[in-house]
């Protein structure tokens, strides 16, 4: 099974792992254990680690993925095999015990119809996203934590053309594109190898003839290289980025836009996203439940809210 690769590890919560409903696996340093399961958070009693032995298989599973994890390198994110998330800190940047969270990614499947179904869009703006991806508009999607923002994007990536080049960059990969002319490339950032930020690897990926470029998430000073690449003839992007709305979102992308670099003011840079982008979808969740709360024509300058 997907897995097996880690179960040996990892006991403890091995039927958590294989339980198909629960999206989001908990450890905190304090031992206690939370899943995320129909949108819920809820506590679990009764599932420990022996003392040690989290810490002990989590430096194990680093080395098996080529990752380095130790006292000097404490933080580790990496992708499981069928694309699951796994993201750790141990001491001592926490105590006692180390942090775990696995996000499982159950709905990497879904299609826009599944979206409709679970209420997470209504019809109109299915229609409205599908053709504004379809004719190569440049999409942004805001939200916070866990509101859905990646289901999302990998579902409007199925309107993407067939005969299109696609290029993802990741610091994690964890997209699934059902598409046939795909090239996926992951930051290395906690490895034993050179790092390569996430800037290094987008200005590469740039030079490999993308009609299309996916961006995990932005969340540094990437962004103006993301910036430069829309603004030099590069359409049809889709990425997501943490923000409170979409009006914020690009108030964000400025900010990250600035991060880092001499050049530039607010005014000037905001400019640029705006004129930058095409579409913001802004997707919360509330109650367990996600919902694109706000579309924001952002070249039209008017809330589209649909």
């Amino acid at each position: 099974m997907s897995f097996a690769i880690i179960l040996p590890f990892l006991k403890p919560i091995q039927h958590l792992l294989e339980t198909e409903t629960v999206s989001e696996i908990m450890v905190n340093p304090d031992s206690t254990v939370w899943i995320e399961e129909d949108g819920q958070i809820q506590f679990l009693s009764g599932i420990h680690f022996a003392d040690g032995a989290l810490l002990t298989g989590l430096e194990v599973i680093a080395n098996k993925f080529g990752k380095k994890l130790d006292a000097d390198s404490p933080i580790l994110n990496l992708r499981l095999p069928d694309g699951s998330r796994m993201a750790a800190l141990i001491p001592p940047v926490v105590h006692p015990a180390p942090l775990l969270t696995i996000r499982k990614f159950t709905s990497r499947n879904f299609t826009m119809a599944d979206l409709v179904e679970r209420e997470m869009l209504t019809a109109e703006q299915a229609t409205v996203l599908a053709e504004s991806v379809r004719r190569g508009d440049n999409v942004l999607i805001s939200g916070g934590t866990s509101s859905g923002k990646t289901t999302l994007l990998n579902v409007l990536a199925d309107c993407i053309p067939v005969a299109e080049r696609i290029l993802i960059l990741e610091d994690t990969a964890e997209l699934r594109i059902r598409k046939p002319h795909v090239v996926s490339a992951e930051a290395q950032l906690d490895t034993h190898k050179t790092q390569i930020g996430f800037g290094d690897l987008l200005k590469a990926a740039l030079r490999h003839r993308p009609d299309r470029i996916i961006v995990g998430e932005i969340r540094g000073a990437e962004a103006r290289i993301f910036l430069d690449a829309l603004n030099t003839g590069h359409r049809g992007s889709l990425s997501t980025i943490h923000a409170n709305s979409a009006t914020d979102a690009i108030s964000r992308l400025t900010a990250l836009a600035l991060r880092g670099h001499a050049i530039g003011d607010i005014a000037t840079t905001q400019a640029e996203a705006e004129r930058s982008l095409d579409m913001i979808a802004h997707v919360t969740r509330d109650g367990g439940i996600r919902r694109v709360t706000e579309m924001y024509a952002v070249r039209c300058a008017s809330d589209a809210s649909i």
